[in-house]
């Protein structure tokens, strides 16, 4: 039955080729700007680990003056260089990870490539292994290299690409900032978005890092780090800021905890801690400590961009414009042919079976929207990606979305049917035999 419902539907849509396209386009637009909106959403929003995320936690605890001390008021959004080295070197969660931004200057020693700046992190060991770092060569740094200062790094592939060539980057040196560092692994191709681990450098969104080095040996070769920093007290100069015992925030520091109960002890060691440096003079606030998987800190952090919410409410909002427009085409279409519809009654088919054609054809309506909204969205998209917004680059369609594109299509033309459908199924058989 269904093929030949289709086949009713084809000579519909021959009878009223233009209501038909009107429909069509319709439907079209509405999709294409619902997805292209919805598209941009899905990938701002992703899960940047999955399987993970829900074991990474962002650290916080409160370190700040006791003056304009709110009680309950969220601790800054960084940690001190001092707490964070404390609280990793305590070792108790599986894995610990500090870390801050920088930008180095990379010299290749090669007359055709003149020195450039690239985009660095220093960090700690566990960071490749905590947050999934795929390696194409090599291996990271060790614990024992983090403690030694090592004067090592790991860098990204293309990075490796553009100062080596094809060769084996690994045991080679790159020149950062002056100094030379032995290559220790190189990075496979690795772009998680948003990058999750540190969204106060200003990008959220685009390519990772090129260069890693360990932090204690950014500390010793005197690395400039960028971003955010908040200092309060005596306030240091700027040469003074990064000390170990400077009252200055400006350190991401992350654990992993694989249960519930690991989750529980660190709470408490965190509370423990903080009793503690109030004890010793270092806090004056009481414990007041922050821990939030992946998706709970970039949900805090308002990561995805109010004017993409903002823009896809609009598209949806315009994709129900379009639907209301298709439910008043699609009642004059099926009432046009509602004589054909009194002969087929008049033969015997059944009000389920006219309901049921009239939806095969609502149906074939949408499957055409949605043929043309993937062009409408793709042209959507491509719009996006020349918008100048860190996340542009990333506006395409995935199978997933490509596959929503279609079943939101018909879906929208079988919710908008619904009511036509009913309407066409209802007509009298006897009127439309005698006034025929």
């Amino acid at each position: 039955m269904f093929v030949y419902y289709l086949e009713l539907a084809a000579r519909s849509f021959r009878r009223d080729r233009a209501l038909t396209a009107l429909m069509i386009v319709a439907i079209a637009f509405g999709v294409g700007a619902s997805m292209t909106m919805l598209t941009v959403l899905h990938v701002v929003s992703a899960d940047p680990i999955p399987g993970h995320s829900r074991d990474l936690y962002y650290i916080l605890v409160d370190s700040q003056r006791l003056d304009s001390y709110v009680p309950g008021e969220e601790p800054d959004f960084q940690s001190t260089r001092f707490d964070a080295e404390a609280i990793v070197r305590a070792r108790r969660a599986d894995r610990q990870a500090m870390m801050s931004g920088g930008n180095v200057a990379i010299e290749s020693g090669r007359p055709d490539l003149p020195p450039f700046f690239v985009s660095a992190r220093y960090t700690s060991a566990d960071f490749f292994p905590m947050f999934r770092a795929p390696f194409a060569a090599g291996a990271p740094w060790t614990a024992a290299e983090d403690d030694g200062s090592a004067r090592v790094a790991v860098i990204t592939r293309a990075l490796a690409g553009k100062l080596f060539g094809p060769g084996d980057a690994v045991g080679r040196a790159i020149r950062v900032d002056g100094h030379d560092l032995r290559i220790l692994g190189v990075l496979d191709a690795w772009q998680p978005n948003p990058h999750f681990w540190d969204v106060s450098s200003g990008r959220t969104y685009g390519e990772t890092e090129q260069v890693f080095v360990p932090f204690s040996t950014s500390r010793e070769l005197k690395l400039r780090p960028e971003g955010n920093m908040n200092c309060w007290g005596n306030e240091p100069g700027p040469n003074d800021n990064l000390a170990l015992d400077a009252p200055c925030t400006w350190i991401q520091l992350w654990v992993e905890l694989d249960s519930p109960d690991k989750v529980a002890a660190f709470h408490d060691f965190l509370i423990s801690y903080s009793e503690e440096q109030r004890r010793a003079g270092r806090f004056q606030r009481p414990p007041n400590v922050r821990m939030r998987d992946v998706l709970e800190w970039l949900d805090f952090r308002q990561v995805v961009p109010r004017d993409v919410r903002l823009q896809t409410w609009v598209a949806l909002g315009f994709l129900l414009v379009c639907l209301i427009n298709t439910v008043g085409l699609l009642l004059t279409k099926f009432l046009r042919g509602s004589p054909l519809l009194g002969v087929r009654r008049a033969l015997g088919a059944s009000k389920r079976s006219i309901f049921a054609q009239l939806l095969v054809e609502s149906g074939a309506i949408g499957f055409a929207g949605g043929i043309l909204g993937l062009g409408v969205a793709w042209l959507g998209l491509f719009a996006v990606r020349h918008q100048p917004t860190p996340y542009a680059q990333l506006a395409h369609l995935d199978l997933p979305m490509l596959g929503a594109t279609f079943g939101l299509a018909i879906a929208a033309s079988l919710l908008a049917g619904l009511l036509p459908a009913w309407r066409g199924s209802q007509i009298s058989v006897a009127s439309q035999l005698k006034s025929h």
